[in-house]
């Protein structure tokens, strides 16, 4: 029989590819809360931009394993291991924010999460998606002393996402300045989470970001409404159960620490010395950052900027010059996302 013949002398047909693995890691953003589905649960940007992936429709298929309230640590230790399991030729790290509304925020932390989950995937040739996020302080409308220090640990936070996105040549998308972040119809009625809008905006940054950097990507996310928009009642029904909720669980653990920091702040706007508490700040993400050169990523070896299946490339193996990744990092450190 002649290959590719069925024997009745007919030709067997193709075999569809499988299609490739778009695996979403991080917190509620990335979940989709915010962009409800009929019938309950979440939709979300990741759910819109897979969609629009891959050189056809349907091609790339989404696994979320994004969850509510997960901190930069339990997406390295929990999702990342589940992830690599799935091969995913995309993959993205949206994780951070919750890590800036907890008492036991450590900028170190965040870093080595962060490069370990990045450099294991990239190592295994997935392309990486990032993106720095806005202040909560802002989106929440706290007063300047409780909205301080927030933003400067956000600022730690996007400088280290910037920094590890450069370093394994990820595609990072530059949210925290986009002008439809200030649009409050963009965001629900928590302020922290977006709106469908939002999300759908989210998408089609991310898809713009794929495209320029030269990768397969289909029709852009559609900006058309389908899901109901915000009521009043809907408001008032989520502050009555996740709301409320919510606000109880930053009181017991955010809440008695970021009054310490309002205070530490009020003393140093009276002092004048405000500039003090940035440069404290600035330094232990220096430090964060200069601790991940020559670190071991999860898969044992030492990770340097660039990808390891890109000979050539800035960055690649013939570049991994010593000194490469302090100097980047120094420089990472400047940026406030």
């Amino acid at each position: 029989m002649i290959p590719g013949q069925e024997p009745g002398g007919g030709r067997s047909p193709a075999p569809v590819p499988a299609p490739a693995r778009f695996v979403a890691l991080g917190d509620s953003l990335t979940e989709g809360l915010g962009d409800p589905v009929p019938g309950g649960g979440w939709r979300g940007w990741a759910a819109l931009l897979a969609g629009a992936l891959g050189e056809r429709p349907g091609g790339v298929e989404l696994v979320n394993l994004a969850r509510s309230g997960a901190l930069a640590a339990e997406l390295a230790e929990r999702q990342l291991p589940v992830a690599r399991d799935l091969g995913p030729r995309f993959a993205s790290l949206v994780v951070g924010a919750n890590d800036t509304l907890r008492a036991a925020f450590a900028i170190e932390r965040v870093a080595a999460a962060l490069d370990r989950a990045h450099g294991a995937l990239s190592a295994d040739g997935a392309v990486v998606l990032t993106a720095c996020l806005p202040d909560p302080g802002r989106m929440l409308g706290l007063p300047a002393p409780l909205a301080r220090p927030l933003a400067r640990r956000m600022r730690a936070v996007n400088t280290v996402v910037h920094a590890v996105s450069a370093r394994y040549q990820g595609v990072h998308l530059h949210l925290a300045e986009h002008p439809w972040v200030a649009e409050r119809a963009c965001w629900s009625v928590d302020r922290l989470h977006p709106s469908e809008r939002g999300h759908r905006l989210l998408a089609r940054g991310f898809h713009a970001a794929l495209a320029a950097a030269g990768l397969p990507v289909g029709t852009p996310p559609a900006l058309t409404l389908d899901g109901p928009p915000p009521t009043r009642a809907g408001s008032a029904r989520w502050m009555a159960t996740r709301g409320t909720r919510w606000v109880a669980d930053r009181c017991t653990d955010l809440l008695p620490g970021l009054l310490g920091l309002a205070l530490q702040e009020c003393r140093h706007g009276l002092a004048g010395s405000g500039r003090l508490l940035d440069a404290a700040a600035d330094r232990a993400t220096r430090a964060a950052l200069a601790a991940l050169d020559g670190a071991d990523g999860a898969d044992g070896v030492v990770h340097r900027p660039g990808r390891a299946d890109a000979p050539g490339s800035p960055g690649g193996p013939d570049d991994a010059r010593p000194g490469k990744t302090t100097a980047t990092a120094k420089r990472a450190a400047t940026m406030t996302g």
